[in-house]
């Protein structure tokens, strides 16, 4: 990792973890200062099912409560992305930003300090492992003028808004600036309030929140979209005695329009019931139910459970369409784990499967998937048998194996077989799996907590409903397989095969003027996509001018022209999918630096092979 400030150098550790940057691995950023860098491959790097897979640098602003700061971040090599966390970038961000520079892909990041400390700052690309220079810098944005004094709301009261010209805006908001109206209102503490916003003008969030130190709004609770539509309607619970803002926006934050905003006395707080384990509860969505806080009809069951025990919920119903969501319920709030819709594989109805993470008190959440919900229900609460230690998996080994009833089950309510084996950084592994009875399904993952897919595969073998996964390993140490149908009620004999392909082969080389014929086989290089490539480098000087083709009568072709740093990350300079004809590529190139370059023959698409011809030329 390298940074170089305007005004001096600076350099910080290289961190190969994938986890999180802690405040003291991170490279100073003073107020007003702006520092260069370079996003590698020896960066930090994130992998998650959630995220996605990037690198990312950290830096550490101090900062004082109430103070407002703003930091930019620009790049020409990948699209810049920022967050900002207080104290260690564990957890949520306090605030994130993707294009808010308004300059294409740069970033800008505002957030004010809620007290004294250090935040920290991640300087990362949006998405990929793609690399190269940038610029980052903090700035002070000085005191915030005053937010209007909103207008005031009595309970039982529906009022019409605009949102115009003159309507103020938030700069500090955690997700970009929004054009808003505030209006006041007082609450007890405990009492619960509905805040209804309607617009047939544009698409309304409805937020609420208390003014705070320095005159800025801390946002407590917000909604989109109610029970229905796009209309937005939040039950919120004042957690102290005293006076809140209700700002009314339109979801991108900008269009103007009309609308109308009401507040109104809560539903009765969600009663909880108790439930253990083997239950089997017959209970009814009816009128007199109370309504969670997005003012959904909901019954709701409370139960303790114990770090890394598995449970199944299921709920069945002919009268609608069923819904469950698990919450944690500790002394930090009540927040939501995980959900599911139709995972019962049975049209609509419900299975969620989730690993408890910690001891202590959990919610579940039982609800129509739309609308209010009317009628009976079935709802099972059962602890799912410990998942079986995988079945080691050797390089060049074929195994037998079969998914019958009896086998472990996904959060898709798949039935699975689990593989383990240990590889090497930087190798290429394959992962074939063929079934006469089911369509395959293969996923690759870490063994370390919940399993989550780095990478999967559904017909990658490009025969039929047979898989062929392709990965290129992270790091040394062993990864886990899935092997299942691609559908929860399959089952049936299958075969898994894993080979090593060793690591990713050194690119040949191309002369201006020269045609390259070769063939793409599962043999190749293996892009972040999955697809295969030859690699050939090529010398070039600032202002040459070439036309590169690429043509193929078996697979639809892609050229990628990039650099590679000396950690062999590749950072894409131009590329072209089909400017010849639908399948054959064109690519004409002015070169803007001198150096060497890797053009990448490939696939447009994971897991093609075929014969192509590659031809470099001058273009007058």
């Amino acid at each position: 990792m390298r940074r170089t400030a305007f005004i001096s150098t600076v350099s910080a550790l290289a961190l190969f973890a994938a986890g999180s940057a802690m405040a003291q691995d991170a490279t100073p950023l003073r107020i007003g200062q702006a520092v260069s860098g370079v996003l590698t491959a020896e960066d930090t790097k994130v992998d998650s099912e959630e995220l996605g897979q990037f690198v990312y640098d950290t830096y550490s602003v101090q900062a004082r409560a109430g103070q407002r700061i703003e930091v930019t971040m620009r790049s020409d090599a990948f699209d810049a992305y920022l967050e900002a966390y207080h104290g260690s970038d564990e957890g949520d961000a306090l605030a994130s930003d993707d294009d808010g520079l308004g300059e294409g892909t740069n970033s800008r990041l505002r957030f004010t300090a809620n007290e004294n400390g250090t935040y920290i700052i991640r300087a990362r690309s949006l998405g990929g492992l793609e690399g190269g220079d940038y610029t980052i810098q903090a700035t002070d944005r000085g005191a915030a003028p005053r937010a209007p004094r909103p207008t005031g709301i009595r309970l039982g009261q529906t009022l019409d808004g605009a949102i115009g010209d003159r309507s103020p805006v938030e700069e500090d908001g955690q997700y970009g600036e929004y054009t808003y109206n505030g209006y006041g209102f007082r609450a007890r503490e405990g009492e619960r309030v509905v805040i209804t916003l309607n617009s047939d003008d544009f698409d309304p969030i409805v937020r609420v929140g208390r003014m705070g130190r320095g005159g800025g709004f801390e946002e407590l609770a917000q909604n989109d979209d109610g029970p229905e539509g796009l209309n937005s309607r939040l039950v919120f619970t004042a957690p102290s005695s005293g006076e809140y803002v209700i700002r009314a926006s339109p979801l991108d934050g900008e269009t103007h329009g009309d609308y109308e905003v009401g507040l109104a006395e809560g539903p009765p707080p969600l009663a909880t019931r108790p439930i253990a384990i083997g239950d089997t509860v017959e209970g009814s969505l009816e009128a007199s139910d109370g309504a969670n806080d997005s003012g959904q009809r909901a019954d709701a069951y409370a139960f303790t459970g114990t770090a890394g025990q598995r449970i199944v919920v299921t709920m069945s119903s002919d009268a609608f369409d069923t819904y469950l969501e698990l919450f944690a319920d500790n002394a930090e709030g009540r927040y939501s784990l995980d959900t599911d819709d139709d995972g019962a594989g049975e049209g609509t109805n419900s299975r969620l499967t989730f690993t408890l993470s910690e001891d202590g008190p959990y919610v579940i959440e039982a609800r129509a998937f739309g609308g209010e919900g009317d009628g009976a229900y079935t709802l099972t609460f059962a602890e799912a048998p410990p998942l079986p230690a995988p079945i080691a998996l050797t390089f060049g080994e074929t195994v037998q194996g079969e998914i019958v009833d009896e086998d472990p089950r996904d959060d898709e309510n798949r039935g699975f077989d689990a593989y383990s084996f240990t590889g090497v950084a930087g190798n290429r592994i394959q992962l074939t799996m063929r079934s006469g009875d089911f369509d395959t399904y293969l996923q690759i993952g870490s063994p370390e907590g919940e399993f989550y897919a780095l990478s999967s595969d559904d017909d990658g073998l490009g025969e039929g409903t047979d898989s062929r996964l392709n990965y290129i390993l992270p790091n040394d140490g062993t990864f886990i397989v899935r092997a299942s149908p691609l559908y929860a009620d399959a089952d049936g004999l299958y075969s898994l095969e894993l080979t090593d392909r060793g690591p990713q082969p050194l690119p040949g080389s191309i002369l201006v003027g020269a045609t390259a014929r070769g063939t793409l086989t599962d043999e190749d290089a293996i892009a972040d996509d999955g697809s295969f490539y030859d690699a050939y480098k090529i010398s070039v000087k600032a202002g040459d001018k070439l036309r590169l083709t690429m043509v193929s009568n078996e697979f639809d072709a892609f050229i990628d022209v990039g650099q590679e740093d000396e950690s062999g990350l590749f950072t894409s300079v131009v590329s072209d999918d089909d400017s010849l004809s639908d399948t054959h590529a064109k690519l004409d190139w002015a070169v803007e630096e001198e150096g060497d370059y890797i053009i990448r023959a490939r696939s447009f698409a994971s897991g093609q092979e075929g014969a192509y011809a590659l031809t470099v030329e001058h273009k007058e």
